[in-house]
């Protein structure tokens, strides 16, 4: 599947929490681009939120007209607090959608971020999930032909993990989710254009044999009944 394809289909009409919203420091870029996430979800939502860690981020995104952002530590949303003073009427929450795409891999205490969403969840909320794929076939063959002894690792600077369906999967249920569906999603047309020719090729060529070679995961989940 595409992943924004997904997330906007899962979104539309709904009260929607946008985690790791920013992009910084790509956001105006993103924008300007048409792959920010923000703008699209902002689209597909009846109401979307944004929390970010990064208040440059925020800033930016209030620059490009945006509302209801809010900052705080991921891992510790009860401190989370809105960016303008002025939008501080009520609390953060409930949504009927938590947005955490490509967050978990950022994180490292991630069920803290998990576990901490479930009081910001209005009844029968589902959260979705999405982060890199760790048996990705493109970066598989990066990572094999850069004869470097692992210092050619085709990983983003920021991230600590990568994660399998497995343990993806293991991670949501320890938390308190029930996963209703995980599936892979594509290289993305947001990443597409700025993807080596090579990476594409391995990709293309990989997925139509086996989708779970593919660049990521996309998990829909709702909170377990307790």
């Amino acid at each position: 599947m595409q992943r924004v394809d997904e997330l906007e289909v899962r979104t539309r009409g709904r009260r929607v929490l946008h985690l790791g919203c920013t992009n910084w420091p790509y956001t105006a870029e993103s924008d300007r681009a048409g792959t920010l996430l923000h703008r699209r979800l902002s689209a597909s939502a009846a109401e979307l939120w944004g929390l970010d860690g990064d208040e440059a981020g925020l800033h930016a995104l209030a620059d490009l007209g945006f509302d209801r952002l809010w900052i705080g530590d991921l891992e510790h949303l009860e401190h989370a607090r809105p960016l303008l003073p002025a939008e501080a009427t009520g609390g953060l929450g409930p949504f009927d959608v938590v947005v955490a795409g490509e967050v978990l891999e950022h994180l490292g205490r991630p069920a803290a971020l998990l576990e901490g969403l479930h009081r910001l969840l209005a009844p029968g909320a589902e959260v979705l999930v999405t982060v890199p794929n760790a048996y990705c076939a493109f970066r598989f063959a990066s990572y094999a032909a850069a004869g470097r002894r692992g210092h050619g690792e085709p990983v983003h600077p920021d991230h600590v993990a990568y994660y399998s369906a497995s343990t993806l999967g293991l991670l949501l249920d320890r938390c308190g989710y029930d996963v209703e569906d995980l599936a892979f999603y594509d290289l993305g047309r947001e990443h597409r254009p700025s993807a080596p020719r090579a990476w594409r090729a391995v990709n293309d060529a990989a997925v139509r044999v086996a989708p779970q070679l593919a660049d990521g995961l996309v998990a829909r989940c709702r909170p377990r009944s307790r």
